[in-house]
């Protein structure tokens, strides 16, 4: 007779399958490791019962102990499923963006739930962070969890997620794609593969509006804001979040994340969270560029059960202004490279010892109101705008004989190939036009029409 002694015993062993309709015949084959059927529902079981049978061992859970954590629900849901199975109590505070299903699930595990402000900087008060310090710090015989600063949640993934998928996989793969929340999955499973084969490329996948694309990009926390997408991303440097193990963080939207689990469940019938479908999102496109005879892995963290009253609702993604697609490709994933198509590469440039009457000449003749200014190596350096020139000229103190130099004004409205066209919208909000910029390159113009147009014909 075969049977688990508990539940507990029964994390992990997820299957892994590989992706056939969301991916094309030439592309990489992308391998998904099915998270969700953890007894919690996620990948967070793994971290949750190894965080707390370590603390059992040193000591810091003992009987009657409370366990207090902040959390998007999913850990709550590994940390109360193990609690019920050892005795002990929880309190779990969560933001308000959070799903009603996730709330209603860890009160059915018997753990009590504060809901928190989700627009609110981490170091405030009434952040979901802070009030679950405080809660520890005011309840005898507490052990906060701390997920998001605790190096035994790396450690988790580091010797338990990744040597399985190692097993499962014989070493032979060529990227890791996850989502980046905590960091935990990441850094644990990204420094063990790249300690077996450093060839392997890790790559991190964040929503716009969170801070670890900056991060990685520039050193530097960029400004966050509120996004839909739950689970993945932060408002705040994680200790367990090692970029080192890192080679390439990719941004998502949430109305990429949404279409593609969408597509999961109706495509491929795999009932998945938004993240996982932001994590398949950069998967598919990693697929594209890797092309065949690469493969890519790819956790899906959690399922799809709670989010049935959100993005699986159609009456919801109208509400939030998403857009529905009936299958296939949709204007939600639509990337800067899409709306370039073959125009990538051909950008009109000037160079800042040209003549004003050289750069006037060339924005007629290909009827642009700015062109990139390069130096010598073909670097881009800066922008000429029509506007400038007709300042500069209807002054009436200069001559078309001056070189441009001083009307050059710096590059703005950077985007990448990569970029998602729902960033365009912000850029020319600014009035701006998009500079598409690969390296110090830039590769492409656009403008408010270039993405009507590129809408219009998507629409047809």
């Amino acid at each position: 007779m075969s049977y688990h002694e508990n539940v507990l015993a029964a994390i992990g062993r997820t299957p892994l399958v590989k992706l056939q309709k969301v991916t094309g015949p030439d592309d990489a084959a992308v391998l998904v490791k099915l998270e969700y059927l953890n007894p919690g529902g996620s990948i967070k079981d793994r971290m949750a019962l190894h965080i707390i049978e370590k603390a059992e061992r040193a000591g810091l859970l003992r009987r009657g102990s409370t366990i207090v954590e902040n959390t998007s629900g999913n850990t709550g849901v590994g940390v109360a499923l193990a609690a019920a199975v050892k005795g002990y109590r929880c309190i779990f505070t969560m933001p308000d963006k959070m799903s009603k299903e996730k709330q209603d699930t860890l009160k059915a595990f018997g753990a009590q739930v504060v809901v928190t402000p989700t627009n609110v900087p981490a170091e405030s008060p009434e952040s979901y962070y802070s009030v679950a310090k405080r809660i520890a710090a005011e309840t005898p015989n507490s052990f906060y969890l701390n997920q998001y600063h605790s190096g035994d949640n790396v450690e988790a993934h580091y010797q338990l997620t990744a040597p399985e998928l190692w097993e499962q996989t014989g070493g032979r793969f060529d990227a890791f794609v996850a989502g980046i929340g905590t960091g935990g999955t990441m850094s644990g499973c990204g420094k063990f593969f790249k300690e077996k084969d450093p060839r392997i490329q890790n790559v991190g996948v964040d929503p716009v509006g969170s801070v670890y694309h900056s991060m990685f990009k520039t050193g530097k926390l960029g400004s966050p804001h509120v996004y839909k997408v739950e689970g993945i991303g932060e408002d705040m440097m994680c200790g367990a979040m090692h970029l080192e193990v890192l080679d390439d963080v990719r941004q998502v939207t949430d109305a990429q994340s949404f279409a593609m689990a969408r597509r999961l469940a109706r495509e491929e019938g795999l009932f998945a969270g938004g993240s996982s479908g932001a994590a398949v999102h950069v998967a598919v496109q990693l697929a594209r560029e890797m092309g065949r005879g690469k493969t890519i892995v790819v956790p899906l963290p959690d399922g799809g059960r709670a989010y049935i009253s959100k993005f699986f609702s159609d009456e919801w993604m109208r509400d939030n202004g998403f857009p529905l697609s009936d299958g296939g490709p949709s204007v939600a994933s639509a990337t800067v490279k899409d709306v370039l198509g073959d125009r990538r590469g051909a950008v009109i440039t000037a160079r800042k010892g040209d003549k004003v009457e050289v750069v006037v000449k060339k924005l007629k003749e290909h009827d642009i109101s700015q062109m990139p200014v390069v130096d010598e190596a073909g670097r881009a350096i800066g922008m000429i705008h029509e506007y400038d020139l007709l300042n500069f000229l209807i002054e009436g103190k200069h001559r078309l004989s001056e070189v441009v130099e001083p009307l050059v004004q710096p590059l703005q409205g950077t985007v990448g190939p990569e970029t998602p066209i729902g960033r365009l919208r912000e850029i020319f909000n600014d009035d701006n036009v998009a500079v598409v910029r690969e390296g110090d390159r830039v590769t492409g113009i656009l403008t408010k029409i270039d993405l009507i147009d590129f809408l219009g014909t998507r629409m047809k």
